[in-house]
């Protein structure tokens, strides 16, 4: 007899195994952390109220771009300038994404944005791969740590910036990214750095197709080598550039929430990871910012089910795209497909085991 096909309520989504590839750690803060820090600190905030200062930081569909968007960041790298509350904040962000079952998260963040007050960027590392460390040994879930430069900072601190992934690497550090404003600085003005980062086989991800058009992501993909596109979102305004992602199975980090929020889409009916989907993109679903963008990994799922009408079997491959595109070693990625694939079996979404 046919097994009946799971309801994909929230409740199941949430136990379900899943993969985080695109998190922005001053994105992913809880409000109460923020507003404890800032008091043993002293550090102004513009309101203690937990609901007050949530409103200031989770921006709504009314925020009117990108720019916009990140000035929130101001508030929150400012508790972010000592290695105790690094440290913290790593820790609870693993521990937030653990109660939703994420097996595999990896954190991106860039160290510059820290050292305000004197901390020097290797104690900034070190102070993340401590809540790292902590969290893997406490917590059910693997993490990678994505160091970022900027898009608007001099690339000679994309340079220093690289410099600290190579250094790091095979210590916690998965990969390199290029984060920030796309438009007026473009990707190849970064080339040096990338040039360092491939040199010394480390994984890269860089920011693009979301505040500017597909011209971002060819200079990502072809001038410093991008291995996934974090968002990717206008790539369907180039059709010979998206059968080129397409054909080389380039992974999307997409993020859907915030890229309503961004206005890297207009609205969230005219948000391509329906069709991306069907054409065969390699399609991942991220948060991007769990506090900005108020939302968690569960809810960007069920916005695929409720509003792009994803079913039990696109969901698995939703799923399974996360933990195929991970910047983690060869045996820790099968390990964890194999043990998605058991979890996923066990609650009642069966999958084809050729599937790998």
């Amino acid at each position: 007899m046919k097994k009946a096909v799971p309801e994909l309520t929230y409740e199941l989504v949430k136990k379900l195994p899943k993969a985080e590839l695109h998190c922005h750690l001053d994105g992913s803060l809880r409000v109460e952390t923020i507003i404890d820090i800032a008091a043993k600190e002293g550090i102004e905030l513009p309101s203690v109220d937990p609901d007050q200062l949530k409103s200031i930081l989770a921006v709504g569909p009314d925020c009117p771009d990108l720019e916009t968007y990140l000035k929130t960041f101001d508030i929150t790298c400012s508790v972010m300038q000592s290695p105790e509350a690094l440290q913290r904040v790593t820790y609870e962000l693993a521990e937030d994404c653990a109660a939703e079952n994420i097996r595999y998260l990896e954190i991106r963040f860039a160290p510059v944005l820290h050292t305000e007050k004197g901390m020097k960027l290797v104690e900034v590392i070190s102070a993340v791969l401590k809540g790292k460390e902590l969290a893997e040994r406490k917590l059910n879930i693997k993490i990678g740590i994505i160091i970022c430069s900027l898009r608007h900072n001099n690339p000679e601190e994309s340079i220093i910036a690289a410099e600290l992934a190579v250094a790091f690497k095979n210590k916690g550090v998965v990969g390199f990214d290029l984060a920030g404003a796309e438009k007026d600085f473009p990707a190849r003005d970064h080339k040096e750095a990338f040039s360092m980062i491939i040199k010394n086989n480390i994984n890269t991800t860089v920011h693009a197709g979301e505040g500017y058009g597909p011209e971002s992501i060819h200079q990502a993909l072809h001038h410093i080598s991008a291995n996934r596109i974090g968002h990717g979102t206008r790539l369907l305004e180039n059709g010979d550039l998206l059968n080129y992602v397409n054909d080389h199975r380039i992974p999307l980090e997409m993020c859907i929430t915030s890229n309503v929020q961004t206005k890297a889409v207009d609205t969230l009916a005219h948000h391509p990871i329906r069709f991306y989907f069907d054409y065969g993109l390699r399609v991942t679903l991220n948060t991007d910012n769990r506090l900005v963008s108020n939302t968690t990994l569960t809810d960007e799922y069920m916005i695929a089910i409720k509003e792009f009408g994803f079913n039990v079997e696109e969901l698995k491959y939703l799923i399974l795209n996360g933990f195929k595109s991970a910047f983690c070693g060869y045996a820790t990625k099968v390990e964890l497909i194999n043990q998605a694939m058991n979890e996923l079996e066990k609650l009642g979404l069966l999958i084809r085991r050729d599937y790998i």
